[in-house]
């Protein structure tokens, strides 16, 4: 099996199942992985990510997660922790540990390289509904499927303070900018991932509820004229060098992109057959497919680079 690539089985009816493959770079949004690829290419950048891991930083967190939240289980919270194994399940993912930690903030995050854990708020329980819930679960799941989890810890590891502990020294300014930047672009990834397993109307849905608004509004967005905004916003960025650096010194900071541009993003990723097929693969079900070979002739998917069957690129 290719690195990265993983086994995902459905059981449809009887003792007959389908086995299908899914690998990240089926849904990895293009900007998440020109991002990851300038990153990689920074001087020092794997001496840095070594310097983190020397620093116990994996153990530290486990163990704090550990002692301060609650472990989900079967036997514990079940009607919590049951969300997590058809998720787990429908992407091909082995089950990390899951935790409930009791704060009002609602917010889900990710952790670990070798003990890898998700954790959710009490705060996001009692906001979400069910969907919405599977929507953000499925999310940190994504995280675990495209490996960002090192690197989103050295993202939080340099948020919190390593140049100020004199670990990383001159390093710290480029791969800090650098780190940020994908961080962003990672979360639309993710985002496709939960639209994967529920929906990119739900996925839409979720970005609502998270910046705040009670169902009573959330639940009547227009989410095709929210995600028009995010194309005013590219215009404003576009207008002229000095705007662009306003609005570079806005971001450059966050690890999210802002709530309408996602909604945008997973809308309109929604409409693509790349998505439709995705869907269908991981259900099992016949793909949808858009074209023939130019060479061959024969059906090919919208996301193939290269013809499975003659080798002849497309």
């Amino acid at each position: 099996m290719d690195f990265g690539e993983v086994l995902l089985i459905c059981v449809v009816k009887g003792n007959k199942y389908f086995k299908t493959m899914i690998s990240p770079s089926d849904f990895i949004h293009p900007e998440d992985a020109a991002a990851l690829r300038q990153l990689e290419n920074i001087p020092g950048f794997p001496t840095l990510v070594k310097k983190v891991l020397e620093l116990g930083l994996e153990p530290m967190r486990y163990g704090m997660n550990m002692a301060s939240c609650i472990r989900l289980s079967p036997t514990q919270l079940p009607q919590l922790y049951n969300h997590l194994p058809p998720i787990c399940q429908r992407l091909g993912i082995e089950e990390p540990e899951f935790y409930l930690e009791m704060n009002p903030v609602p917010n889900a995050y990710t952790f670990g390289d070798t003990k890898v854990f998700i954790t959710i708020t009490s705060g996001l329980v009692d906001m979400m509904d069910d969907e919405e819930l599977d929507a953000v679960i499925a999310h940190e799941c994504g995280h675990i499927m495209c490996r960002h989890v090192l690197y989103h810890s050295v993202a939080e590891y340099l948020l919190s303070g390593a140049d100020a502990l004199g670990i990383i020294g001159s390093l710290a300014a480029p791969i800090k900018l650098a780190i940020w930047y994908w961080y962003r672009k990672s979360e639309l990834s993710c985002d496709r991932c939960a639209s994967v397993v529920t929906s990119p109307e739900v996925v839409a849905r979720t970005m609502a509820r998270l910046a705040g608004g009670p169902k009573a509004i959330t639940n009547n967005i227009n989410m095709a004229e929210w995600a028009k905004q995010a194309d005013k916003y590219d215009e404003i960025y576009n207008d002229g060098l000095w705007n662009k650096t306003l609005q570079i010194s806005v971001t450059m900071g966050m690890s999210h992109p802002f709530s309408a541009v996602r909604v945008r993003e997973i809308l309109k990723w929604g409409q693509s057959a790349q998505y439709q097929n995705l869907v269908h693969k991981s259900l099992g079900t016949n793909t949808v497919t858009t074209g023939k070979c130019p060479h061959c002739g024969k059906t090919i998917s919208p996301n193939w680079t290269y013809c499975k069957f003659c080798k002849g690129k497309l």
